[in-house]
């Protein structure tokens, strides 16, 4: 063979038959429906998901205002002095401040929103005066850690679902305490 011969071989293409292999990898038809299963999954899930974090809205709002309840009696014990926890049910709101402040009012007063998506509630059980602060229910917390008699006993916490959280006043009136109910 000549050289030239040798250099249009080397330079055309071997035209040997195709041998189709299998591709590593997912074709568009596939991959469209691993994506339409995974939409409907989470379609399926979301209800009990959203249900879930209304839920978990519902158990924080009774623990802030079940610790703003034991700040507000801590305080009251170390001041020697009435504080007072208002709850303003009808725009959703609660707060401490103690019963009496000086002309500067009181430094430590804290006040706090609802969740939007809950309702805040006070009922009172008793007949007799019930405790107030600028015209809405309060809890009184006294000098020696109790409760004023006046108190209301529940306040209740709803969301939409009808879910709720109430807290009881203890039979020993030195807090309130959680309970579950739907």
């Amino acid at each position: 063979m000549t050289s030239d011969a040798q250099k249009t071989r080397a330079q055309k293409p071997c035209h040997a038959p195709r041998v189709w292999r299998h591709a590593n990898g997912f074709t568009l038809i596939e991959l469209i429906l691993v994506l339409a299963l995974l939409v409907i999954i989470t379609s399926m899930a979301l209800p009990t998901m959203s249900r879930f974090i209304r839920g978990r809205a519902l158990g924080s709002e009774s623990a802030r205002l079940l610790a703003l309840m034991h700040e507000a009696q801590s305080r009251a014990v170390s001041e020697g002095m009435p504080v007072i926890l208002w709850i303003d049910a009808p725009h959703g709101q609660y707060g401490v401040t103690l019963e009496t402040t000086g002309q500067a009012g009181d430094a430590k007063a804290e006040n706090l929103s609802v969740d939007d998506t809950l309702k805040i509630a006070v009922m009172n059980l008793g007949t007799g005066t019930q405790t107030t602060f600028k015209s809405m229910p309060a809890i009184r917390f006294l000098p020696d850690g109790t409760i004023d008699e006046g108190s209301p006993q529940t306040v209740q916490l709803a969301d939409g679902d009808g879910f709720t959280q109430i807290l009881t006043e203890m039979r020993n009136r030195t807090g309130y305490e959680n309970s579950d109910r739907k």
